[in-house]
């Protein structure tokens, strides 16, 4: 028994470090540029968003940061660029520019939000949108769909 729970213990514990991980390299070009794979790997997200040729600039970051960490941008509901985001070198104009705290990121990850658990973090101002119009976007199901889903594809980069 004692053997058991150790090893579970230890499971939970490399999990969290993975999670830990996951945060200092949250964001950042490399991570961004996962991001941008598994996003047009997921024909829900990705095909959807092409039907209505979404275009959008989307920037994410931490509310305690004057700027973004990563950007992304979409063309015809695929993501062309992923990039880290510097404020000297990046010249386009962000549609989008949603911040939490990494505590609040790390708990989306472990468990992705759905609908009404997104709406309740805009609400409770762990979701910020520094740019954009989440209450116009969230009444649009061919966009709100997408949008959520793409919580659960952060969830799953690697």
């Amino acid at each position: 028994m004692t053997y058991v729970l150790a090893r579970l213990l230890l499971l939970i514990n490399i999990r969290k470090q993975r999670v830990w991980v996951l945060m200092s390299d949250l964001f950042s070009k490399e991570w961004m540029v996962r991001f941008q794979q598994a996003w047009n790997n997921d024909a829900e997200l990705s095909g959807n968003l092409a039907q209505i040729k979404f275009n959008s600039t989307i920037a994410y970051g931490f509310k305690s940061e004057q700027t973004p960490r990563g950007v992304i941008q979409v063309t015809k509901g695929k993501v062309t660029l992923a990039e880290d985001y510097d404020a000297v070198l990046f010249t386009g104009k962000l549609d989008w520019d949603l911040r939490a705290e990494p505590e609040d990121w790390r708990e989306w990850f472990q468990n992705p939000p759905g609908m009404i658990s997104v709406g309740m973090a805009y609400t409770s101002r762990k979701l910020v949108f520094k740019q954009g119009d989440y209450a116009a976007m969230i009444k649009d199901p061919r966009i709100a769909g997408p949008f959520v889903k793409s919580f659960l594809v952060m969830a799953n980069v690697e």
